[in-house]
């Protein structure tokens, strides 16, 4: 085949013996060539990834793709990793992006970025944005998902080289494995290069890309004997003999790299190739690696010597002029050190970084920063600090040296590392402000400025080790001395550590003992209101009442002037709704705590307040409020770039919303999206418990039990019980799911435990929990009198809350439970709320319960009328059990229900002709009441015949009523 016959340029004897190599290389470029060509064609691949120790010739494929995509007219970005740049966050991801928008002015940077800008300008290294926005991860990754999205699309197609990734830093290496699987989708192909025994312990995400991908990388292997003996015969002497060549390839161990470089020095010597002349082999081999290398370094001059050592302590790609100043020589010096380092092979330019260099191989840059001594590399390292503030490199390059630097307590250090920090948690990069932070602590800092910094190492902890930040933050409170407003920030923090470790007992336990040592009214106001929050929360709280007493005696006497007074009334709301207090009380403290303002974002409180008086307005029957305000929240947190758990809570609670509303399908599109966010980020585990339950009743309703208890066994639902109140409460769920599955005895059980538990802490809204209406269900069969007191009770409380969908729910279950002709009324005032509800799933059930209530006593005109009505409205919420039911009742009533997938092609006024003459009311009778003509009931039934592929036999089965016509 071709492949096979084409040989690398002379110029890279490093690819010899990589036919296969050769052949992924040109089968992908050209797949990637008809991405572009107008017509969608599957692709096997958009990841290519070559592996080995250092030597065997990673990057001259890297070189070698570089070439042929250049040849085919792609687009080429490319980065590599570092040894001394992996402290560097996103230090791989800007030598990609970086030079495409180097072209652009600022303007048209704003314009290509767009919303992304402010999420992703620290990450890029463009203009940072205002300190207080500080993106989590998952933005930044969302966000330069879109970035590398747009420039693939831009200059299409494009191809990603990424050399050395073993040494690229972490931030891009986690954004490269979640970013990957996309290229397939794009006009992309993305080609690899590292070391597999030298990736860090924390690229557990790129490793199980490479290993999951069906295309697994290419292990290089070193050079046979013969490939050795091919290029010493070529570079050396046609003549040179086989035992030479044999010794050419054991001292190099085959690497193409050692081959290379031996084979050129040996020219330089003029060797023959003799058996005679094995000792020079012997000699030149050592000086291209370890002490040889030094000193041959050596030998080229003491200012060549240290301007190599500023290179190495810089790292790729390195700047001359800055190299210069480390060395501290002159241009002239620097100028021939520079072609003297090119001549002898160790420094080259670096490809497309405009006068930037960089070593030949990685191993000469190792071996040269180890060769310099350890008191001079400290030394170079703190001058490369302060030229790199100097020539306005920024801290975080600063930082990467100081990190090198032993600990002298120097303030300004201390200062440059925190400075450092806030620019990564700008990038969205805690890790890295951790370990400069870390760094600061060990300086160390002055005693004053010492629990300032231990809650800034708190904050880049808070995503990413919730426990780490829990033992920050205690020793940040037992600092002497510390500032009263700092103190408070610090408590706020530390408080929702602990609960986001299921630690809440003690978060509330925390906010009290702070409030009562408060002296500063407002700060006192503030932790009471932390308090309020974390005990409401806490599933083990010893006296909920008497919390539920102080909280409606203190709101009371606030106004909404503040934010500390809005957030208590907001807490005061949502504990009335709780308790089941009347609807409009709940929804006046609701809209005082919303006068002023709550934002999702603000980190000095949480968006576990402005959350719960959102869903506040759903559970009084107004769900388009509370849509308004999720949606309001949401778009908050998405322009601050945070799209981990708060994203992830607000995408799951705004299902809630759809689901209560019975939208059933876009609740569980939605639920599902969030369980994914929330899958993404670690420790989201709050997150996952709201979707898990979520998509459980959503899955229930739709009918799809199996799936529920699929989903329910994957995340072991059910089996844990949080110590944080959860809703919807896990509990329930989990018995709805039993119920669904007839496991009722089970459910019985665990209805009675959730029972308890509300009525000890007063409880008692069936909006929040339906638990009673539930355990009435499971007993209905078993114990009918406790299971029609049980329903009773909920509709007594579901009237002094007063909403209407939770009135009307109860009422349903106690038709249920109650039977028989005294049911009938029930039935009809349940549908009566239902109706007044914004509940439709709700109202269809009960419209299908009613209408086979209906039947059974008598009653089929009736029946058949609300049959049909439930059979529609259960369609329209996607609840296809429901509407199976449905069908069941209407044919067990002699009726022909239209079928299913009618539904959606039928206008309204025909699936009302429809019903009606399936009913038996007379064409005359359906034209008043649709105001239309008896003609016009004859086209539209025309119309539905032609859309259902039926006649008037199967519409009104043994109603002749068609004839009347």
């Amino acid at each position: 085949m071709a492949h096979e016959l084409r040989q690398p340029m002379a110029r890279d004897d490093l690819l010899l013996e990589r036919h296969e190599e050769f052949y992924a290389i040109d089968e992908a470029l050209a797949e990637l060539g008809r991405t572009t060509d107008g017509v969608r064609r599957p692709r096997r691949t958009g990841l290519l990834a070559f592996t080995g120790p250092a030597g065997l010739g990673k990057t001259a494929l890297i070189a070698e793709v570089r070439a042929q995509a250049a040849a085919h007219g792609f687009t080429v970005l490319s980065g590599k990793g570092g040894e001394k740049e992996q402290a560097f966050a996103f230090h791989v991801v800007r030598q990609l992006v970086q030079p495409a928008l180097a072209a652009m002015d600022e303007a048209e940077r704003r314009a290509f970025l767009c919303g992304w800008y402010d999420i992703v300008a620290a990450a890029l290294g463009l203009k940072a944005p205002e300190p207080a926005r500080a993106p989590d991860p998952t933005g930044v990754r969302d966000g330069l998902d879109w970035v590398m999205t747009r420039l693939t699309v831009r200059n299409a197609p494009v191809v990603l080289l990424l050399d050395d990734m073993h040494w690229a830093d972490v931030e891009s290496l986690n954004w490269i494995a979640s970013f990957a699987p996309r290229a397939e989708n794009l006009p992309l192909l993305i080609v690899f290069a590292y070391r597999p025994d030298e990736l860090p312990a924390e690229a557990t995400t790129f490793r199980a890309l490479m290993e999951r991908h069906r295309n697994r990388p290419y292990a290089l292997k070193p050079l046979t004997p013969s490939g050795v003996a091919r290029i010493i015969r070529e570079k050396v002497s046609e003549g040179a003999a086989d035992v030479f060549c044999k010794e050419c390839w054991m001292v190099t161990g085959g690497s193409p790299y050692e081959v290379v470089e031996l084979a050129i020095r040996l020219g330089e010597r003029q060797v023959a190739g003799m058996h005679d002349e094995l000792p020079v082999v012997r000699e030149l081999a050592s000086a291209i690696r370890g002490r040889g290398l030094i000193e041959r370094l050596q030998g080229l001059g003491a200012a060549t010597v240290r301007f190599a050592w500023a290179a190495a302590v810089l790292g790729t790609p390195i700047s001359p002029d800055l190299a210069a100043t480390l060395a501290v020589i002159n241009s002239e010096e620097a100028a021939d050190a520079i072609g003297a380092l090119r001549a002898a092979r160790i420094l080259a330019d670096t490809p497309g970084q405009g006068g930037g260099l960089e070593f030949v191989h990685p191993l000469i840059a190792s071996t040269i920063y180890r060769a310099i001594p350890t008191a001079l590399r400290v030394a170079m390292h703190n001058f490369a600090a302060e030229a790199a503030l100097a020539t306005g490199f920024g801290p975080t390059a600063a930082a990467q040296h100081l990190l090198e630097v032993p600990c002298e307590g120097r303030p300004e250090v201390v200062e440059c590392l925190r400075d450092a920090a806030r620019e990564y948690l700008r990038a969205g990069a805690p890790e890295a402000a951790r370990r400069v932070l870390s760094r600061a602590l060990l300086e160390p800092p002055l005693p004053e400025n010492r629990a300032a910094i231990l809650h800034e190492l708190a904050c880049s902890t808070s995503l990413i080790d919730p426990r780490a930040t829990v033992s920050h933050l205690r020793a940040a409170l037992s600092e002497p001395g510390v500032d009263p407003d700092l103190r408070a920030s610090i408590v706020h923090r530390l408080t929702q550590a602990l609960a986001h470790t299921d630690q809440v007992a003690e978060a509330a336990a925390l906010a009290a003992d702070e409030a009562r040592q408060a002296t500063n009214p407002r700060i006192r106001l503030r932790m009471q209101a932390d308090h309020f929050v974390w005990s409401a929360l806490r599933i083990d709280e010893p006296d909920s009442p008497a919390r539920s007493r102080r909280l409606a005696r203190l709101a009371e006497r606030l106004t909404g002037r503040g934010l500390e007074e809005r957030y208590i009334l907001g807490l005061r709301a949502w504990d009335a709704m709780m308790r089941g207090e009347p609807r409009q009380s709940v929804l006046s403290y609701a809209e005082d705590s919303l006068r002023g303002g709550l934002s999702w974002t603000d980190e000095n409180w949480g968006f576990e307040v402005p959350v719960s008086v959102a869903l506040v307005f759903m559970y009084c029957d107004q769900p388009r409020r509370a849509e308004e305000l999720f949606a309001e929240g949401m778009a908050e947190c998405e322009a601050k770039g945070w799209r981990g758990s708060h994203l992830a809570v607000g995408q799951t609670l705004l299902a809630y919303i759809l689901y209560r509303r019975g939208c059933l399908t876009e609740a569980e599109a939605l639920v599902r999206e969030g369980l994914r966010t929330a899958d993404r980020v670690e420790g989201a585990v709050p997150a996952q418990w709201f979707a898990i339950g979520i998509l459980i009743q959503t899955l229930v309703a739709l009918g799809r039990t199996a799936n529920a208890r699929e989903l329910a066994n994957s995340y072991h639902y059910g089996e844990v019980v949080p110590n944080a109140v959860i809703y919807p409460e896990p509990r329930t769920v989990y018995a709805e799911l039993l119920l669904a599955e007839g496991r009722l005895s089970e459910a019985e059980c665990l209805l009675s435990d959730v029972g308890d538990w509300l009525e000890s802490r007063n409880w008692r809204n069936p909006a929040w929990c339906p638990w009673q209406l539930h355990l009435a269900s499971a007993l209905a069969s078993t114990a009918p009198d406790r299971a029609v007191r049980l329903a009773r009770e909920a509709v007594q409380r579901a009237r002094h809350f007063g909403a209407a969908s939770a009135i009307g729910q109860a009422l349903h279950t106690e038709a249920e439970v109650t039977g028989g002709r005294a049911a009938l009324d029930l039935y009809a005032e349940a549908v009566d709320h239902l109706e007044r509800s914004p509940a439709s799933y709700e109202l269809a059930r009960a419209l299908v319960g009613y209408g086979a209530a209906l039947y059974r006593n008598g009653q089929p005109q009736e029946a058949a009328d609300r049959l049909y009505q439930g059979l529609e409205a259960a369609v329209h919420c996607g609840a296809e059990a429901l509407a199976d039911h449905a069908r069941e009742e209407l044919s067990a009533a002699g009726l022909r229900p239209l079928r299913h997938v009618q539904s959606d092609t039928l206008t309204a006024h025909e699936r009302r002709v429809a019903e009606m003459t399936a009913q038996g009311h007379p064409a005359a009778v359906v034209a008043k009441q649709l105001r239309i003509t008896e003609q016009g009931v004859k086209r539209l039934l025309s119309s539905v015949y032609r859309k259902i592929g039926t006649d008037n036999t199967g519409l009104a089965t043994d109603l002749n009523t068609l004839s009347r016509l």
